[in-house]
């Protein structure tokens, strides 16, 4: 069945088209440049991976509970609302928030799509180009990936959000190659690896782990290649360029943040929008969340030089400036070992079952 006719939402209120204007920018320059950027580059060439071979998908979804994660995890869990619902209700909700979040996954992965072709048309830098173009196909994976665990296995699917729609559309439409490094390498994906992160650790089934904790492994390496490009670039800006640019850091991470009140679950669902939104504001559980959103993206906006005075009284507002201190490499590395313990992990179970 075809994904329009999954789709929970109708699909033509968020379908759009862009229209802007973009720079192609040619390079006659194919010496070796930056030594770190090749090496990331020569990783992306290695750690390509086939959606279809890797991941596992003879495992099923527990129907009550697709990813078998903590019903803590739901935005609504131990309000009034949540007390008032039936069994048969709190089932329905666990399955359609997780299809909605997992959804915006996939949107959010067919832009990083659009916006990494673009970056190979953009950017100047020959090594830039290289890169960009592995992040290419890894995007492509991943919108596989999360398509099909949302076909064969969840069954439904939502449209993207206003919200992810609006930061898209900034990012996407910019005609400067770094604010789409930005937006995309830096605030998209380093909220996405924090979201992702959520169910590889949480979720009791092993397909919906191990989908997010492959996905990882890609943009893991995408942030550092827009960590390592923007911290070259950024010192050369004005004064005026940078404020420019920690401006938009700031708008977009509150967008980001107010995006998760999930309306369009709560009215799909024919539960009280006003009343679903204050308890989902109000749950200390979704104030943790919305947090540790921010984890990946604070130490990486201080790293590339973004880190005003606007900047850093934002992230103390979102309680989240303590994650300036955080070692981003280190996290990084760490998918990096978690995606290799899955597959070791994988390889056990299919040599016991010989």
């Amino acid at each position: 069945m075809a994904t329009m006719y999954r789709y929970q939402l109708p699909v033509e209120q968020t379908q759009w088209t862009l229209q802007g204007e973009t720079q192609t920018s040619f390079t006659w320059e194919y010496e070796d440049e930056r030594e770190k950027l090749l090496a990331l580059y020569d990783k992306g060439k290695k750690q390509q991976w086939d959606a279809a071979e890797r991941i596992d998908w003879s495992i099923d979804l527990d129907p009550e509970n697709p990813q078998e994660l903590d019903d803590r995890a739901i935005p609504i869990f131990g309000s009034a609302l949540w007390d008032r619902m039936t069994k048969q209700e709190r089932v329905k909700l666990r399955h359609h928030q997780q299809a909605q979040s997992l959804s915006q996954f996939m949107h959010g992965e067919q832009g990083a799509l659009m916006a990494a072709a673009r970056i190979v048309q953009t950017v100047p830098d020959l090594d830039a180009k290289f890169y960009a173009a592995t992040q290419v196909m890894d995007e492509a994976r991943h919108v596989e990936a999360y398509a099909r665990l949302l076909h064969d296995k969840l069954g439904l699917a939502y449209p993207i959000t206003p919200g992810l729609k609006a930061l898209l559309e900034v990012v996407l439409t910019d005609r400067r190659w770094d604010m789409t490094y930005l937006g995309m390498q830096v605030l998209i994906e380093g909220l996405a690896l924090a979201a992702f992160q959520r169910i590889r650790d949480q979720a009791k089934n092993r397909l919906a782990a191990s989908v997010n904790a492959y996905v990882m492994q890609d943009e893991a390496r995408h942030v550092a290649f827009g960590r390592l490009a923007l911290r070259d670039y950024y010192p050369q800006l004005t004064d005026a360029e940078r404020d420019e640019r920690e401006e938009f850091v700031v708008e977009a991470c509150y967008q980001m943040r107010d995006r998760f009140n999930q309306k369009e679950l709560w009215e799909n669902l024919g539960l009280p929008v006003k009343e679903a939104i204050e308890a989902a504001m109000s749950s200390q559980q979704m104030a943790m969340f919305r947090k540790r959103l921010f984890s990946r993206i604070v130490p990486t906006v201080k790293d590339i030089g973004l880190w005003g005075p606007r900047v850093r009284k934002a992230f103390d507002d979102m309680g989240a400036i303590e994650f300036a201190t955080v070692d981003a490499q280190a996290l990084l590395e760490n998918d990096q070992r978690v995606a290799e313990e899955f597959d070791a992990t994988r390889f056990v179970r299919q040599q016991s079952s010989l």
